[in-house]
């Protein structure tokens, strides 16, 4: 036990470290150039002309950075875990944006260039405002969000409480191994189908059972209802973005929205009746 979490401590502290931040944007940065060098000696050689990968604008520099963003931001997400609950939940939300982000750059990278302007065009352009808007919206609610946010220990004792990040830490440790396997999987299914997709819909799913379990767990602690109540709205509130990562345009932004306004909801009515002592 003190091996698993002797590891993960080493981890967190290694990402929360200045140089890694750091590192993370040189990453960024570096992914950009390479797309950005790959389209152009894409289009300017016969790889373009026979169209090997199908037409390719520069867009996909941009595209391929926010993924790279996207598994920086997951990682974040992981080791978040163990220190809130209720912050890994902010933290979903928060790549949720950033995808709604992607999916309006990706719609735009879409067009013809230059843009003309027949009815065909139009679809796409709401699409894209829905996304970009979407995205605003669910970093006010999320803003907001942690400003009301109260952390407040569920367990009686220090022990209790350490025993219970332990547990949480193991889950997160469980949770990078997961994902690193998926990334993996991801690239391997790059190179033997020339098609990537990255797998955080079905991350989002993983992450569904492990809030489900922290809340099993959590009951060793307390059973009192808005206890339970908030961490069972939490795994909702996941179920609810892992919905609207694979929504038609227009209904997975409301369904972001929606969950968003929900978890907001619930912080401010826990803390009421937890402030009162009359629950």
């Amino acid at each position: 036990m003190q091996l698993i979490t002797g590891i993960f401590d080493f981890l967190d502290d290694t990402w929360e470290n200045r140089i890694s931040s750091r590192v993370i944007s040189s990453i960024l940065i570096t992914s950009f150039s390479l797309g950005l060098a790959f389209v152009f000696v894409y289009n300017s050689t016969s790889l373009g002309e026979k169209q090997v990968f199908g037409k390719i604008n520069y867009f996909l520099a941009i595209d391929l950075t926010f993924q790279v963003l996207l598994i920086a931001e997951i990682f974040g997400l992981i080791f978040v875990l163990p220190k809130s609950v209720a912050d890994s939940v902010g933290k979903q939300f928060e790549i949720l944006s950033i995808i709604l982000l992607r999916s309006a750059f990706k719609e735009f990278g879409e067009f013809e260039q230059p843009i003309i302007w027949e009815p065909e065009v139009y679809t796409p352009i709401l699409h894209m405002l829905s996304d970009a808007f979407g995205a605003l919206v669910i970093f006010l609610i999320i803003g907001f969000y942690y400003k009301k946010q109260r952390h407040e220990r569920i367990t009686g004792t220090d022990v209790e409480q350490k025993n219970f990040i332990i547990f949480k830490k193991i889950i997160a440790l469980l949770l990078m191994i997961t994902f690193v396997v998926l990334c993996i999987s991801d690239l391997a299914e790059l190179f033997q189908k020339e098609k990537y997709e990255a797998s955080f819909n079905t991350f989002y799913t993983i992450l569904i059972f492990s809030d489900v379990l922290i809340l099993l767990y959590s009951l060793r602690y307390s059973t009192r209802y808005y206890n339970l109540f908030r961490y069972s709205s939490f795994a909702l509130a996941t179920i609810l973005i892992r919905i609207s990562l694979t929504a038609p345009p227009y209904i997975n932004v409301s369904l972001g929205v929606v969950a968003g306004l929900f978890v907001l909801g619930l912080t401010i009515t826990y803390n009421y009746f937890t402030a009162s002592d009359d629950f």
